[in-house]
């Protein structure tokens, strides 16, 4: 039903000078969806109130919203082409009035927590980028038609937006960064398990692929009473975002599937002292994939007690020391993490093995995510024990992955049929910590059995064996000798 609408936004915005990439068109479809939606929750909760015999107090001004100037109707309920802005006269109504309006809401908010903080953040975070007010105009149209009243239409536009944010996401060399394969992700929620009442929290969210999928899982876990569907509304999902656009888009796509007030802060998650952390502030359940590769800047580093550059490598700090004793987390991370020798590395690997029970480890194939040219792991552990063994599988497939041809739940079956009792198999297998060597806790993904592979030796033990060959080839060339 929407597909066809949101290919013509695509279209359209492609012909303006403002929007000029991938990212431009989700950012501008994303506040006018919004907007959309915010008008009817509104009309909803009028109705909702009127029906329990209360007046319903609107967030939005009159002249504000969205049947007034974006699109007033006829008595016959058409668009009303005598009072709709359109051309310069529409740009500067939202350029000049509606955006500073709306962003005001975050200072005369009650709290983070509430749509209308929300709706502040947002809208002073971003601008409209769409420079012809007929091209608004066609937009705005479009989006009138869309309604999120009934789950059916919010299903599918969940999905459809799913897939603007996966092509955004293939669109730049930081695919990564705004989409993490759902198959894996709903594999990693699977194994974590959370259940209703945990706090759940990313601290590098994104798009919130994550919690939404975590939403999906609990949603779908049981039958649910009208209280746990009130604590999965409210008091189960956290977020904190640093990037303007993708704090948009995490709080979009949230919305979407549900959830309509996200508890997203828009943040830079590493400019918080992690010795600053209370009891109060720690979760139950940590699922995340943080940015690797950044550098961050020797103050942000000071919020750490490992001092080290690497982003990911912060984020991994924030999030042991974030998770609640006996909390559970399932984390996306560079897989030169488990071998790296420098000592920020040996010490965050000391860390996590001492306060935490790293039970399994998953190694992706290369091309798990699109435009992204590392290798990943996934790190699940349990706060609170150290660690004893770690179960390790290998993900090996017959074919390899890329845009064309990306990760699927069939890829995974296998490692979570056999994660469940950590069992040994081709692919998988467990190393003691008793093993693994205490001056550099080393924890390269290395099978002992795999058939066909040939382990990596030590030098030394190389280079006996070539004296042994060396030896040998003496003794043949000295008979060779003796013969003739």
């Amino acid at each position: 039903m929407f597909e066809q609408s949101f290919k013509n936004i695509d279209n359209i915005l492609r012909k303006d000078a403002g929007a000029s990439s991938e990212l431009d068109y989700v950012e501008q479809t994303s506040w006018i969806l919004f907007l959309k939606y915010l008008d009817d929750l509104e009309k909803d909760k009028k109705t909702e109130a009127e029906l329990a015999g209360k007046k319903y107090q609107f967030i939005i001004e009159p002249k504000y919203r969205w049947e007034v100037w974006a699109t007033p109707k006829t008595a016959e309920g058409k668009i009303d082409h005598n009072k709709a802005l359109s051309g310069d006269d529409l740009k500067d109504f939202v350029d000049h009035k509606l955006f500073p309006y709306l962003k005001k809401f975050k200072a005369e908010a009650d709290s983070p927590g509430t749509i209308q903080y929300k709706v502040g953040e947002i809208f002073s975070e971003l601008k409209n980028k769409i420079q012809s007010g007929y091209n608004l105009r066609e937009i705005l149209n479009i989006i009138d038609d869309m309604h999120f009243r009934s789950q059916k239409e919010k299903h599918e536009l969940s999905h459809l937006y799913e897939g603007k944010i996966k092509n955004m996401g293939n669109a730049g060399r930081n695919g990564g960064e705004y989409y993490t394969p759902r198959p894996l992700i709903k594999t990693i929620v699977k194994v974590v398990a959370p259940k209703i009442g945990d706090k759940i929290y990313d601290g590098a969210v994104g798009s919130a692929g994550f919690l939404v999928e975590a939403f999906e899982y609990l949603k779908g876990s049981k039958e649910l009473s009208t209280k746990e569907m009130e604590t999965l509304q409210k008091h189960t999902f956290y977020g904190k975002e640093k990037k303007s656009l993708a704090y948009i888009i995490g709080i979009m796509n949230m919305i979407l599937h549900g959830i309509e007030a996200p508890n997203i802060i828009h943040t830079n998650t590493l400019a918080e002292n992690i010795s600053d952390i209370q009891e109060k502030d720690r979760y139950d359940i940590i699922l995340a994939n943080p940015p690797f590769g950044g550098k961050e800047r020797g103050e942000v580093q000071q919020n750490f007690p490992i001092k080290t550059g690497e982003t990911a490598f912060l984020f991994l700090q924030h999030f042991i020391k974030i998770l609640k004793a006996g909390g559970k987390a399932g984390i996306v991370i560079k897989n030169t993490f488990l071998s790296n020798t420098d000592n920020a590395s040996v010490s965050l690997r000391k860390l996590l093995l001492e306060s935490c029970n790293l039970h399994t480890v998953l190694d992706l194939p290369g091309g798990t995510f699109t435009g992204a040219g590392v290798k990943t792991v996934i790190l699940f552990f349990e706060k609170g024990v150290p660690t004893k063994k770690v179960w390790y599988y290998q993900l090996n497939l017959d074919r390899n992955l890329g845009k064309t041809n990306p990760l699927n739940e069939k890829d995974l079956a296998d490692f979570l049929k056999l994660q469940k009792t950590k069992a040994k198999s081709a692919n998988s297998w467990s190393v003691s910590v008793k093993d693994i060597d205490p001056k550099t806790f080393d924890l390269s993904v290395k099978n002992p059995d795999k058939s066909g592979e040939v382990a990596l030796r030590e030098p030394k033990a190389i280079l006996e064996e070539m004296r042994g060959l060396d030896v040998e080839s003496e003794k043949i060339l000295s008979a060779i000798k003796r013969s003739l």
